[in-house]
């Protein structure tokens, strides 16, 4: 198909629409997925695809490949597809996985919408593709709760397959973690932890038996070592008793920094699945909080929202990077700021960028551990799950947290009042804004772009009100534009990180 080139973004809402197409196919043991595909050329001419198109079972990328452009070459073109493609090893013998086959064709950069929902998948084709010279770059955060709508039978299903996995056949690995570990044996995972875990998730086995062997070798918590089962790094990690002795950065080093310079400090030790909930409870016997008398049931309002330290701590717990040796998470409460550094730069192909303006798309570093806390409860959905953190200005009147890397950690400081964000921001342009003009400059924070349109239309002021909040802001250095002319209608700005 020919015609004007679209933006990436339109690209995208392409393939999702296309998704919408896909045919079942005529099984009853299973759901199939709804999957679309846009292919661009270089030319500028593209074409899409959808599951079952041209033959029942086909995969969208397969369809668009080899059966509409098995004669072209498709050298530097860009492919948006709806969902992770297949990685090595998933299809049986002679056929090759959708992230071969877009390997092999020289596709240059791959635009995915959600990554696998196994997890004893996740993740895998998204790393080949980047392994083999193929940028990836994900969807943008409200496509997929499009598609993992559109497809939520199929990913209930995927997580149910995820306890009756077969052994995989590709060595594809995100992280050490996930091989054997030597050092540990069965009779060092915490029974509690195990137990809570087996009764959270409605697994009808008990600790020890061959079934229990054989549904956490299939989650990757064990592994086959000659004769007997030994736990992975990763099962080591979640249900260890004190995983810590092996794995010594596998934990928290809480600060608590008083008025009086006095230092409470404390060490979060234990199974990963353990360590939300006491990481929890020091943070309310120190944050300080007050009753609300506002209702007939009195309730406990803490000094600092639970629910936003809760997110990001659990966050830090299930993304971090566990193979970087010598680095725990730290988590520290002051006067003005609640501040957590998570070792590991942000997973690939997610930015900083998005990160910084919490739009980051879901996905997650470590899927076998998003999946053990997802089914503890201890999560909502998989990713990054910025929507609490968003809310900070709008509900709570406190200013979002502000997010840099500094090697070899993501730290993520949460000013705890407007006056604290002047104190601690590295920005001096935000020491000249009002409080009004704050929220303003928060908001535009979470926003790709903005036009004095939308900013007007946001907070209900006049042009002339939002025409002069955004110069002063692009005049104090916080924000940019797309170099448009001052009186343009296409003129946007953006927040400079």
């Amino acid at each position: 198909m020919a015609g004007n080139k679209l933006t990436f973004r339109e690209y995208m809402e392409l393939a999702v629409e296309v998704m919408k197409e896909s045919v079942h196919e005529s099984r009853e043991d299973k759901t199939s997925p709804m999957v679309g595909a846009v292919l661009v050329r270089p030319d500028g001419s593209f074409e899409t695809g959808y599951r079952g198109e041209m033959r029942e079972g086909d995969h969208a990328e397969y369809t668009l490949i080899d059966r509409k452009n098995r004669a072209e070459k498709l050298d530097g073109s860009l492919l948006f597809v709806t969902l992770e493609p297949c990685a090595p090893g998933a299809r049986n013998f002679p056929k090759l996985s959708c992230s071969e086959r877009i390997a092999n064709t020289r596709i240059q950069k791959v635009w995915v919408g959600i990554e696998d929902p196994d997890p004893t998948v996740d993740r895998k084709g998204i790393k080949y593709l980047e392994k083999h010279g193929v940028e990836v770059e994900m969807f943008d955060a409200d496509l997929q709760k499009q598609i993992r709508k559109v497809n939520e039978q199929f990913i209930i299903e995927a997580k149910k397959r995820a306890k009756q996995a077969i052994e995989e056949k590709e060595d594809t690995v995100l992280s050490i973690k996930e091989k054997i570990e030597t050092k540990a044996n069965i009779a060092d995972f915490s029974e509690q932890a195990i137990e809570d875990f087996l009764k959270l998730s409605e697994l009808k086995i008990t600790l020890g038996s061959i079934e229990f062997q054989q549904v956490f070798f299939q989650l990757g918590l064990l592994a086959k070592a000659e004769n007997e089962y030994q736990p992975t790094g990763i099962g080591h990690l979640l249900f260890g008793k004190k995983p810590q002795l092996i794995f010594p950065q596998a934990l928290i080093r809480a600060t608590y920094k008083s008025k009086g310079r006095h230092e409470d400090i404390e060490t979060i030790e234990g199974p990963l699945t353990e360590q939300a909930d006491k990481i929890q409870n020091w943070y309310k016997q120190r944050i300080g909080k007050h009753i609300d008398r506002s209702d007939v049931h009195r309730k406990n309002i803490y000094n600092y929202p639970l629910e936003v330290f809760r997110e990001a701590i659990i966050n830090a717990i299930v993304h971090r990077d566990y193979d970087i040796e010598g680095a725990p998470i730290y988590f520290e409460i002051n006067e003005d700021a609640i501040v957590i550094k998570s070792p590991g730069s942000p997973v690939e192909p997610l930015k900083l960028e998005q990160i910084q303006k919490f739009s980051a798309p879901s996905l997650s570093r470590n899927p076998k551990i998003m999946y053990i806390f997802d089914q503890l409860g201890l999560v909502e959905q998989r990713g990054l799950g910025f929507d609490t953190i968003k809310e900070l200005p709008d509900k709570y009147g406190l200013p979002l947290p502000i997010v840099t890397f500094e090697a070899p950690y993501l730290v993520i400081t949460f000013p705890r009042s407007i006056e604290a964000m002047r104190l601690i921001s590295n920005q001096e342009g935000i020491k000249s804004l009002t409080n009004v003009e704050l929220r303003g400059y928060e908001w535009i924070r979470t926003q790709e772009e903005v036009s004095t349109s939308e900013y007007s239309e946001y907070f209900n002021y006049s042009q002339r009100t939002a025409s002069r909040h955004l110069s002063k802001m692009l005049n104090s250095g916080l924000l940019a534009t797309n170099d448009e002319k001052p009186k343009s209608s296409q003129l946007r700005y953006h927040a400079i990180s």
